[in-house]
């Protein structure tokens, strides 16, 4: 696929702000002294009150010098979160140990650091962060102190229920991280991905934008040349044919004429039914096929003449670099020859891009389209040399069906192989007369 003047949008750097942290830990903090309050008021249960008050006091306080130091907006280091991340594990871990430790029923709460770090924070920290949490509910699992209850009766649970309790937190801990750590990174491929579409979108725009500006300017230009040019030309008639400016002057007219020549054709590019402004289906294939003729693959195009006349559009930039793209990576993975068909009739307008080559995986087919799914290599060794980031097709799918095409994947029927990608759009939906760069930004 083509290359994007785009940032490296696949490996994104993943951060936390220190407020989200300083407010989870405040909640924390409130929610531990409300259910400390609760148990020993409501329910009267014998509750070590003033060790767990200095665990969480400690906690606040650690909270208060952080958010006075710093400042609470600034995104932390991977490790500057997990070390707090760390110690939220470490002060619950604390305050389980002095009541019941796995007994509490909110010993699950190891599972809130964690899950923070998968949406947020590199692998790696997560793994870490997980480790720590299953090491000290291990360890809470040997080493606590009795379970707060009603004085006149104690609970005793069975060691085989402790058991299940502590492989349930650790299976928690590690299913649920996955989970979200995965939910989270396909939404930030799709966010980027995205994002680079629209990158292209808008270089795309400036491009054609850029016909109205030279129509602008052989408008403006016009006039001072004509007038160059009918000076250049009296003055020509009047010198003396010896004369030694005569030669330079007769260079300054052609020179004008040349100018105004350039001119006419600019203009000539925004004029009302021009090629610039509509283009018909036909013209479409040769300008995106054209680009790729010369890199040792045979292109055959054929176009199905029907009873209606041909379709004509918009010259659709979203539409051109779709196309374009697909037929790129046809040429890219195909051993001999790719195979462009165009067909039309009253309802509808098909264009089908096939090659010879391996074609599409078929656990590929299932998530043709998707942001970063590729099938390049590091060192991918074809008539040129690149590292894809899989966007192409994303990219390319995302244009067209903006256009109000429908594109499909598959692969060609047994003994053949190969890839074919079938772009169908309605033929009102190709023959818009409104701004073609509008309706698929």
């Amino acid at each position: 696929m083509t290359d994007l003047a785009v940032p490296d949008l696949r490996h994104p750097r993943r951060s936390i702000r220190l407020d989200t942290i300083l407010r989870l830990r405040w909640l924390a903090a409130l929610g531990q002294l409300a259910t400390i309050f609760f148990v020993v008021q409501s329910l009267d249960f014998d509750l070590p009150v003033i060790p767990c008050t200095a665990i969480i006091a400690l906690s606040a306080v650690i909270t208060l010098a952080l958010q006075m130091a710093l400042n609470p907006m600034m995104r932390l280091e991977p490790r500057q979160a997990a070390a707090l991340l760390g110690l939220n594990i470490a002060e619950l871990a604390g305050l389980l140990y002095l009541t019941g430790g796995l007994e509490n029923p909110f010993s699950f709460l190891f599972l809130g650091p964690v899950l923070i770090s998968a949406t947020g924070l590199p692998t790696r920290i997560t793994i870490g962060l997980g480790a720590f949490a299953a090491i000290c509910a291990t360890a809470l699992g040997f080493f606590h102190l009795p379970l707060p209850w009603v004085r006149d009766d104690s609970l005793v649970l069975p060691p085989v229920y402790m058991a299940g309790i502590w492989l349930s937190i650790l299976l928690a801990i590690g299913v649920t991280s996955l989970y979200t750590f995965q939910v989270t990174e396909e939404a930030r491929k799709l966010s980027d991905a995205l994002a680079a579409t629209e990158l292209v979108l808008a270089r795309e725009q400036h491009l054609t934008q850029l016909d109205g500006l030279a129509a602008a300017a052989a408008h403006e230009l016009g006039t001072p040349l004509s007038t160059i040019f009918l000076i250049s030309r009296e003055l020509e008639r009047t010198t003396p044919a010896d004369s030694a400016l005569a030669s330079d002057i007769r260079t300054l007219r052609e020179q004008a004429q040349r100018c105004r020549d350039i001119l006419t054709k600019i203009a000539q590019l925004s004029s009302s039914g021009a090629p610039f402004d509509r283009m018909p289906l036909s013209t479409l294939i040769e300008e995106t096929v054209a680009p790729h003729r010369d890199f040792g693959i045979g292109i055959k195009v054929r176009i199905a003449v029907a009873g209606t006349p041909e379709p004509v559009g918009m010259r659709n930039p979203a539409v051109l670099y779709g196309v374009g793209n697909i037929l790129e990576n046809a040429v890219d993975f195909a051993r001999a020859t790719v195979e462009v068909d165009a067909r039309w009739n009253q309802d509808n307008v098909e264009i089908t891009v096939a090659d010879d080559g391996p074609g599409f995986a078929p656990e590929m087919l299932k998530r043709i389209g998707e942001p970063y799914l590729t099938r390049r290599g590091r060192a991918d060794q074809t008539h040129r040399e690149r590292k894809g980031l899989g966007l192409g097709i994303f990219i390319a799918r995302t244009l067209l069906e903006r256009s109000g095409a429908t594109v499909t994947f598959s692969n060609r029927t047994f003994p053949e192989h190969g890839a074919v990608v079938r772009i169908a759009w309605p033929r009102d939906s190709f023959e818009t007369t409104e701004g073609a760069v509008g309706s698929a930004v």
